[in-house]
C-alpha cells in the first residue's frame, strides 16, 4: 500500500473522557462521537465514544480521515485517504457494508444527497470528483463515476494542477458543487435526483488568482454561500444563482488587522439559525466568529485562540451549545461554550489526541 501527503488513521476523544470500554454500537438517543487522526502524528484506529466513554478500536477500520452519516439503513461513510483512495460504508454497529475505489488519490471530503441515496467524494491530489449511486436498501456503494477537474493557479507549489477539496449538493437538489483549491474555482455539476445522474462540470465561480478556495458552507434560509480560502486568509460571500453559478457579494478578512505570520483557513460552519458563521485558522490558531444580519451579511465579532496548534476541524454541537476544536499539531481537542449570541467562551477543558483532524457525532 502506498500513501501520499495524507497517510491517516482515525483516533478518538471527547470532553469528559472516561475509562476505556469495549467497542459499542451507536444507539439512537445516546451521546456518541468519533474522532479522526493522522497516522504519522500518532493516531491509532477508530474509536467509538458513547456517553463520554471511549470504546476499544473497531477492528479493520483504518486510514479514515473524514466521513458522513445518514445513508440508507443508517449507513456511515468513511474515506480512506491515501494514493488508492476508497470510501467504505458501515452499519450502526460498525460492521462493513461494502466499499469502492474513489478513482483518485487522497479523498478528503464527502457529500450526500440522502433523498436520492447519492454520494460524492472530492479527490484532493487527483483533482477529481467521484459520484456513487447507493443501494437504497443496504447503503452499499456502487462503482464510481469519476469526473476530472482542469485548471491551475499561480502558486506553483500548491496549485500546479486541480485539487478538489469540498463537495456538496445544493438545497434545491439541482446541483453538486465542488470547491477546487488548485484551480481557484468552484465547479458546478447539474444533478438529476430522479435519474441519479451528474452532468460534466462547468466553472460556477472563479476565485482571485492564488486564493486557494478550500471549504464552502450554505446559508440555511438564504440563497447565499460562504467560502473560506486556504492560501489567502479571506472569506468570500457568494450569491447562489438559479443556473448553478455564484455571484460575488463581498469579501472579508479572516484575521484582525495587524495579525502576523502565515495563516491558512481550514474549516467553516454556520449555525442552524443562520446568525453566526465560524472559520478556523491554522497558523493564527484561532476561530474567527462572524455575526450574520438578516440579509446574511457577515461582520467579524470575535477572534478566539483555539488553545492548541493547527485547528484543522471543529464540530458544532448545537444541541449542547458547545464547539469542539481539533487542534491537529498539538494533538488536543478543546471545548468552547457557544453563547446565545453565537460568541465563543473557552471552557478550559482539553484532552490529548495525537494528530486529531476529524470529529463527528454518530
Amino acid at each position: 500500500m502506498t500513501t501520499t501527503r495524507r497517510e491517516v488513521v482515525v483516533g478518538a476523544a471527547v470532553m469528559g473522557l472516561g475509562a476505556a470500554v469495549p467497542a459499542v454500537a451507536r444507539v439512537p438517543g445516546r451521546d456518541g462521537l468519533i474522532a479522526g487522526t493522522y497516522a504519522n502524528e500518532g493516531g491509532k484506529g477508530l474509536y467509538p465514544i458513547v456517553d463520554g466513554r471511549v470504546g476499544q478500536p473497531v477492528s479493520g477500520i483504518v486510514n479514515a480521515s473524514y466521513g458522513v452519516g445518514g445513508g440508507p439503513d443508517g449507513t456511515f461513510y468513511l474515506l480512506r485517504e491515501q494514493a488508492d483512495g476508497r470510501v467504505s460504508g458501515y452499519g450502526p454497529d460498525w460492521t462493513a457494508r461494502g466499499g469502492a475505489s474513489t478513482g483518485g488519490a487522497d479523498p478528503c471530503h464527502v457529500g450526500i444527497d440522502r433523498a436520492s441515496a447519492c454520494l460524492a467524494v472530492a479527490n484532493y491530489s487527483s483533482g477529481s470528483v467521484a459520484f456513487y449511486r447507493l443501494d437504497r436498501r443496504t447503503g452499499a456503494t456502487g462503482p464510481a463515476q469519476v469526473f476530472q477537474h482542469h485548471g491551475h493557479g499561480p502558486n506553483s507549489e500548491r496549485q500546479a494542477g486541480p485539487h478538489a477539496h469540498w463537495v456538496g449538493f445544493s438545497p434545491d437538489r439541482r446541483w453538486l458543487h465542488a470547491v477546487d483549491l488548485g484551480a481557484d474555482s468552484i465547479f458546478a455539476y447539474r444533478f438529476d435526483p430522479a435519474a441519479r445522474t451528474l452532468a460534466e462540470p462547468v466553472v460556477a465561480w472563479s476565485a482571485p488568482a492564488g486564493a486557494g478556495p478550500r471549504h464552502m458552507v450554505r446559508h440555511p434560509t438564504l440563497p447565499r454561500a460562504y467560502l473560506a480560502c486556504e492560501l489567502t486568509p479571506k472569506l468570500f460571500v457568494l450569491d447562489a444563482l438559479p443556473d448553478g453559478r455564484f455571484r460575488d457579494a463581498g469579501e472579508h478578512a479572516l484575521l484582525p488587522e495587524g495579525t502576523k505570520g502565515p495563516s491558512y483557513a481550514a474549516h467553516i460552519a454556520i449555525d442552524r439559525a443562520g446568525r453566526t458563521l465560524y472559520v478556523s485558522n491554522r497558523g493564527a490558531n484561532s476561530i474567527s466568529v462572524f455575526a450574520l444580519d438578516a440579509k446574511g451579511e457577515p461582520r467579524l465579532v470575535q477572534h478566539v485562540p483555539t488553545g492548541g496548534n493547527w485547528p484543522r476541524f471543529f464540530l458544532l454541537r448545537k444541541g449542547r451549545g458547545e464547539m469542539l476544536v481539533a487542534n491537529e499539531r498539538s494533538g488536543t481537542v478543546d471545548a468552547f461554550r457557544i453563547g446565545r449570541d453565537g460568541h465563543l467562551t473557552a471552557t478550559g477543558r482539553s484532552i490529548a489526541i495525537p494528530g486529531v483532524v476529524f470529529l463527528a457525532e454518530v
